[in-house]
């Protein structure tokens, strides 16, 4: 495991010495002590950043491309030792890293390899005599902050379009789990990506994140994370009004209509809650049931969560791995007393499982409420592995449901009916919505959400353009026409 900064092409030790101890969530065993960047070790990766920038944003758009496809190459070529990293490290079951994370990681690679030499600008029609035209510009060194919950794939979210578009990058992986994105650093170095394009820089987000935030020369930061620490992140980007994108916290409304098929509604749902332990931003993590089938889905569901297969997650079979830390497994545990408080009925789960052999993870049982959709644990992200079960009567009932809460990140919805799911899909104050699935993602589909959930986008041409600025070019091309205006 590489455990060192990498700052300018090269792995080196923090100026101040500290460490950072990773252990693994299944057992809580040390598995690596990381290097802890602090403020002083920004200030060297961005200034790195700020020499390899010049050199990168000249470098034609295709070569900038062709680095990235190589970088997707080689993150396939490594699929099952990043998969097993990553799940060490992360507690994510690793038939789902095997599955989803690195291939989605090695497919944004490659979408934005491809896209670099085919973001184009363009010609505006204005007055004869005169030609204009608009080109984007790279932003310059962009800070980059990354969660824990899907580290190796996040990463390549925020990474694969700044490339493309000629920016360099300091990023800082979360100091939970920073190891995969490390390993992922010998794979630039070794594809050919220039010394100081890309930085990370491991660190707590109260020193190392910080100085990302408020750092005079990054001209842009891009944070995923919790909603008040996005507030933070606001607030110390004034200085040089640097531009953001933030995405943030989601409390995903899935909404089951009377109609809907309900094999697929019960699988789906499951999936979008108890996926990675509900440690997800677009997690569906408050059901929403027609109450016409309500007692029904509700039996199907609950034996399937009775069902799932908690464990090691490097163990074959496993469907639910360990939470990514013991913080985070009593911050969800207490939920639980929060939603009995205010007379909410727990059907299934909310403690820790009674398997000895998992007693020293951070493991908690898939945990099912029901609750009022104003109680707290309806209104605030828990990011667990946590649905909290509502009803509702009619159509306009749902849709007051979904958004009844502050976030707007994603949101589902099950029915057969086509004309309904449009309506609906339309009147989800929502970034992103899933009809009779959940949680799809693609390289080329914008990703991100409205209100509490934060702006700007993630993936697509929408992501490629928030790292550019559009450069308007007015050029006379009639000799008649004077460089001056009119006078008299």
């Amino acid at each position: 495991m590489q455990t060192r900064l990498f700052i300018g092409g090269e792995f080196v030790d923090a100026l101040a010495g500290g460490t950072l101890e990773v252990r693994n969530p299944h057992d809580g065993s040390l598995l690596a002590e990381v290097a802890e960047a602090r403020a002083a070790d920004v200030d060297r990766a961005v200034d790195a950043a700020r020499r390899a920038f010049p050199a990168w944003a000249a470098t034609p758009a295709a070569e900038r491309g062709r680095l990235l496809l190589r970088l997707a190459d080689a993150v396939e070529a490594h699929a099952d030792e990043l998969a097993r990293l990553e799940s060490t490290d992360t507690g994510h079951p690793l038939k789902d890293s095997s599955l989803l994370d690195v291939p989605r990681t090695a497919a944004t690679y490659r979408y934005f390899g491809g896209l670099a030499d085919k973001f184009e600008g363009s010609v505006i029609p204005v007055d004869a005599g005169f030609l204009n035209y608009v080109t984007p510009e790279p932003l310059g060194v962009v800070g980059q902050i990354v969660p824990w919950n899907f580290p190796i794939m996040f990463t390549s979210w925020k990474l694969g379009p700044a490339l493309a578009a000629g920016n360099t990058a300091v990023m800082k992986p979360s100091e939970i789990v920073p190891l995969s994105t490390l390993r992922l650093c010998e794979l630039m170095a070794e594809v050919g990506i220039p010394p100081g394009v890309v930085n990370v820089v491991p660190g707590y987000g109260h020193d190392a994140g910080a100085r990302i935030a408020a750092h005079p020369d990054i001209a842009k930061v891009s944070f995923t994370g919790s909603t008040r620490t996005g507030r933070s992140v606001v607030e110390a980007s004034a200085g040089n009004l640097k531009r953001l994108h933030l995405e943030l916290g989601g409390k995903g409304a899935n909404v089951v209509f009377a109609d809907a098929d309900l094999d697929a509604a019960v699988n789906g749902s499951a999936f979008a809650i108890f996926h990675n332990q509900g440690q997800a931003c677009i997690a569906g993590s408050r059901l929403v049931l027609h109450e016409a089938i309500a007692d029904e889905f509700l039996e199907r569901f609950l034996d399937l969560t009775r069902s799932l297969r908690i464990g090691d997650p490097l163990a074959p079979g496993t469907e639910m791995g360990p939470l990514t830390s013991p913080e985070h497994r009593d911050r969800v545990l207490s939920y639980v007393k929060v939603a009995q408080d205010e007379g909410g009925e727990v059907l299934y789960g909310g403690t820790t499982p009674d398997d000895p052999d998992l007693s020293d993870g951070c493991y908690v049982l898939p945990t099912v409420v029901r609750a009022d959709p104003s109680a707290r644990v309806c209104q605030e992200e828990v990011f667990g592995p946590f649905v909290t079960v509502t009803t509702f009567a009619g159509d306009d009932e749902a849709v007051a449901v979904a958004n009844s809460t502050d976030y707007g990140l994603g949101a589902g919805l099950w029915t057969r009916d086509v004309s309904r799911a449009h309506c609906v899909a339309r009147a989800f104050r929502a970034g992103m919505v899933w009809v009779n699935c959940y949680k799809r993602a693609s390289p080329g589909s914008p990703f991100g959400g409205v209100g509490r959930s934060g702006y700007g986008r993630e993936m697509g041409f929408e992501a490629i353009r928030g790292y550019t600025d559009p450069k308007s070019v007015w050029v006379n091309v009639d000799a008649s026409i004077p460089p001056w205006y009119p006078r008299g």
